[in-house]
């Protein structure tokens, strides 16, 4: 048996010894020989079943060096008739679990044209043999078993049997693991790395966030080219887009940063006529203001931010950095963030949440 893993199609192929028997009592005679075994030119000459495969798409009989059939009569008028073949027949593959995700490939077969009323198919005690599994081209599967059912379809031209049998595989992952969950990981690890990068070196860390962003484009593309072009959202498409709004994540952290801290380099105040008073508690240090086409600047020597507060009042920024503004009675209740630390908080947020998603995950789809 093989199992293809096409990118379009949802098919495998398997190589099956098929035989039937039934009692022809048009067939029986008398003699001392109980056996005759015939040869393939001898099957044109009686009646056999016409049975089908319904879910194939393609079935090929056997025919070198001759005919892979066999016929033989008992005088009782019993028929054993085998034929080998290779058939490629559909299975209908539900990837939302991909690639932790199981499946049941069927093999079904009836007549096709003699209904339940005059032919019944029967299964016989261990009718299903299996040949070695060394022997089997499972590459991404692993076979967990088989079993077999006998049902009624009902059409307009009548009742039908309809035999089927049920090949259980499961996906290995290990394939997968290593072309797309490892990358994905080490990639997401990798753009944790400009947290530890000095703020002010702009180029390198905006090129390392761009590059983590592109491979994770890049890996998302080649993990869709092993899968059936399907519209729902697998597992691994969830994966490797959290990985992706991760990485994504770290680098709008840095442009965040960036722009805030030109902000509190560059904190720009233009007067007003009837503009109410302002209190800034020192620091230490008086700001030093510089008139330019008259505009006025502040210029903070201790690199700080500097935006103006109101007594009493709301700042422009929600990161105040005046301790009365602060302490007020409507700051209370409110998380204070300096902004210039983000970075610290980021090497312990990111990494976080980012273990905490691959538990949920891992343990969801593989024991739930």
């Amino acid at each position: 048996m093989t199992r293809n893993s096409g990118r379009t199609s949802e098919e495998y192929q398997i190589d099956i010894i098929f035989a039937q028997t039934w009692t022809d009592t048009r067939l029986r005679y008398n003699s001392t020989m109980k056996l005759l075994t015939l040869t393939s030119n001898m099957v044109g000459l009686i009646w056999i079943p016409d049975t089908i495969f319904r879910n194939s798409k393609n079935a090929e009989a056997h025919w070198i060096t001759t005919p892979n059939q066999l016929l033989r009569i008992w005088n009782d008028g019993r028929i054993l008739y085998t034929l080998r073949l290779t058939i490629n027949a559909e299975c209908q593959l539900q990837l939302h679990n991909f690639p932790m995700d199981e499946h049941s490939c069927p093999l079904s077969f009836s007549s096709y044209g003699y209904p339940r009323d005059e032919m019944i198919y029967k299964w016989r005690k261990n009718s299903i043999e299996l040949a070695d599994q060394k022997s089997w081209r499972l590459y991404q599967f692993d076979f967990t078993g088989l079993r077999n059912t006998s049902d009624v379809m009902e059409t307009t031209a009548g009742e039908y049997v309809v035999m089927t049998v049920y090949f259980d595989l499961s996906r290995r992952m290990g394939y997968f693991t290593i072309q797309t969950y490892i990358p994905c990981i080490l990639t997401v690890v990798l753009s944790w790395v400009s947290f530890w990068i000095n703020k002010d070196a702009a180029p390198a860390r905006t090129a390392l966030g761009i590059t983590t962003v592109l491979t994770m484009t890049t890996l998302s593309t080649v993990a869709r080219t092993s899968l059936p072009r399907v519209s729902y959202v697998t597992a691994m498409d969830l994966f490797v887009t959290v990985c992706f709004l991760f990485v994504f994540a770290s680098l709008m952290e840095y442009a965040f940063l960036n722009y805030y801290c030109y902000r509190a380099r560059n904190p720009k105040y233009t007067p007003k006529v009837d503009r109410p008073a302002y209190s800034v508690l020192d620091v230490g240090r008086p700001p030093a203001v510089i008139t330019f086409n008259s505009s006025m600047y502040w210029q903070d020597f201790d690199d700080g931010c500097m935006y103006e507060c109101l007594d009493g009042k709301d700042c422009q920024s929600f990161f105040c950095c005046y301790e009365e503004c602060r302490g007020g009675a409507w700051r209370r209740g409110r998380v204070h963030i300096d902004i210039r630390e983000l970075d610290a908080y980021s090497r312990v947020f990111f990494p976080t949440s980012f273990i905490l998603f691959n538990i949920v995950y891992w343990v969801g789809y593989l024991y739930l």
